[in-house]
């Protein structure tokens, strides 16, 4: 049952449409005006390693409730809950103790942990699940921003549900500046693809999200990993509905060149090193000239709005080869090539 909420910060029901400030993530006095406003129930977007988070008090049920309005994003899609150390993730979450070895090694970094939830975690934050996804980010404004505002920050992509997720500060403020409440502009992600998520809940680990960490870094520590069946009409975790991560222009994935692009067609293309015939397509994107997939995949949300934005017929993206970081690439590309 979706919850009635009133938020002050709410520009439209102040009655007021403007675009939030966009403050450097460097400043120390910018960090504590966002803690204050989060503590205050209200909405802040701010860079981590992998993509711009919008996040409010883990514990503000009615904060969380505005991201999912503010965001259109469905009430059955549980967020993630950022810490700022492992003593801090644990008021939120029961790690089991073959939790401790990845903790360990991957904390703070883009691994983020389903385990168990405790009581200070309210329903609407896990959509009704008795489980709950947690991560510590190492990006030191995200980390800077959680020990300011001193509890844990709830925070999906800065985006509408659904598109593509944002790698810049100017992609938070293009569609969601006129209804948030401050952004912290860090630069560029480095990674640019979201966090792994691991399910640590019951039984064998299990893979729910591929990420900013590769499966071969995994498997040392947890052996081979047990794969979701399929995509949930009641996702356990963020990032796991069929269609996510889209670009609004038509996307296709395509290895094949005879027929692209088709006659009259505006095509546009995302390839991983430049094409031999780049003069075929309206467009060219190039994740990586030297073929590198960790630099590919901090490009590909970026390359994605891109070729968004130019009103072309279709976006053609051509396969990378799915090892490492290009695991996490196919699946941000299928998921945005899916048909609703």
């Amino acid at each position: 049952m979706d919850l009635p909420y009133w938020n002050i910060f709410t520009p439209v029901a102040r009655g007021i449409v403007k675009t939030a400030e966009i403050a450097d993530a460097n400043d120390p006095k910018a960090i504590r005006r966002a803690a204050e406003i989060l503590r205050a129930g209200g909405l802040v977007a701010f860079p981590t390693e992998t993509v711009y988070g919008l996040g409010c008090d883990a514990g503000n049920a009615l904060a969380v409730a505005r991201i999912f309005e503010v965001k259109a994003r469905p009430r059955i899609d549980p967020l993630i809950v950022h810490a700022a150390d492992t003593s801090s993730a644990e008021r939120y979450g029961d790690f089991p103790q073959s939790a401790r070895g990845l903790m360990e090694k991957f904390w703070p970094g883009p691994l983020t942990l389903v385990v168990p939830k405790k009581d200070s975690v309210p329903p609407i934050v896990t959509a009704g699940l008795e489980t709950v996804a947690i991560r510590i980010p190492a990006h030191p404004a995200a980390l800077a921003l959680i020990n300011a505002a001193g509890r844990g920050i709830a925070a999906p992509s800065a985006n509408p549900f659904g598109y593509v997720s944002p790698t810049e500060a100017a992609h938070v403020a293009e569609q969601l500046g006129d209804k948030i409440d401050l952004i912290l502009d860090g630069g560029p992600c480095p990674i640019g693809v979201e966090s792994t998520i691991l399910s640590m809940a019951e039984g064998a680990p299990c893979l729910l999200r591929s990420g900013g960490v590769a499966i071969e870094e995994l498997e040392p520590l947890v052996g081979s990993l047990a794969m979701p069946a399929g995509p949930s009409a009641r996702p356990s975790a963020p990032g796991m509905l069929k269609r996510h991560y889209a670009t609004r222009t038509r996307l296709e994935i395509s290895g094949q060149r005879p027929g692209e692009p088709r006659a009259g067609e505006k095509a546009g293309l995302l390839s991983l090193v430049r094409p031999e015939d780049p003069d075929r397509f309206a467009a060219v994107e190039v994740l990586s000239p030297s073929g590198n997939l960790r630099e590919a995949a901090a490009n590909l949300f970026r390359a994605l709005r891109r070729l968004d934005s130019l009103g072309l017929d279709r976006i053609i993206a051509r396969p990378v080869e799915e090892t490492g970081l290009g695991v996490a690439i196919m699946d941000r590309l299928r998921r945005c090539a899916a048909k609703d």
